[in-house]
């Protein structure tokens, strides 16, 4: 038996298109169009519209233009990579588990074809200055969350972290580099890549926390 349409899937019986839609549809659509090789700021307000089903007119229902719809998916994104990294992270106890266990689970998220990963990595380098500004903004969440578990971790291990928000900055930014260099690379070369960002996250964190073991006599 055919199920009756709802409001969000009414179709207008001259066009076959629907009448109404949500703004998670819109967003669906536009990730099913990117790729590791094309970006939300390559997309037209027309590629999406059809990808969706509606009239390119519909689209203004939920979206004032295609920049608005990019920040929003550069905000889901965030929100849902900071949610599998953070879980990575409290899995594990130790600083070299908790190192390689995150770069692992990101390497993971890039290769299973993680279109959200993929917006975060490209708009940052190729999208509009409202593009990279929402990308920096999602970054900056993640160096905050980041900053949270150096200075814990410390603590529980008995250590001082010189400047831990200067840390967090660095190892975020290095890792989403190194992310989007590893786009553009064939999969077998990740095991290499994940044993260069584990090492070069170890020696920020052993460099910071060196750094503060030589300034804490002066400061006593």
């Amino acid at each position: 038996m055919t199920q009756p349409l709802s409001d969000a899937d009414s179709l207008d019986l001259n066009t076959g298109r629907k009448t109404s839609i949500s703004r998670e549809d819109l967003l669906a659509a536009a990730l099913r169009l990117i790729g590791p090789h094309r970006s939300v700021s390559s997309l037209s307000l027309r590629e999406v519209a059809r990808e969706a089903g509606i009239a390119p007119n519909s689209f203004y229902r939920q979206f004032r233009d295609m920049d608005e719809l990019a920040v929003a998916l550069i905000d889901v994104a965030g929100r849902s990579l900071r949610k599998i990294i953070g879980a990575a992270r409290h899995r594990v106890a130790t600083q070299r588990g908790i190192v390689r266990g995150s770069v692992e689970t990101f390497m993971e998220q890039l290769r299973a074809d993680d279109k959200l990963l993929h917006v975060l990595l490209r708009e940052g380098t190729v999208g509009s200055d409202a593009f990279k500004q929402a990308v920096d903004r999602e970054l900056m969440f993640f160096e905050e969350e980041l900053r949270t578990d150096l200075v814990r971790l410390a603590a529980a291990e008995g250590t001082v972290m010189h400047e831990p928000a200067l840390v967090s900055k660095a190892i975020t930014r290095l890792v989403f580099a190194m992310g989007a260099m590893a786009m553009d690379l064939p999969p077998e070369r990740d095991r290499e890549l994940v044993d260069q960002i584990s090492t070069m996250v170890t020696m920020i964190i052993t460099g910071a926390r060196t750094i503060a073991a030589k300034q804490k006599p002066a400061a006593d």
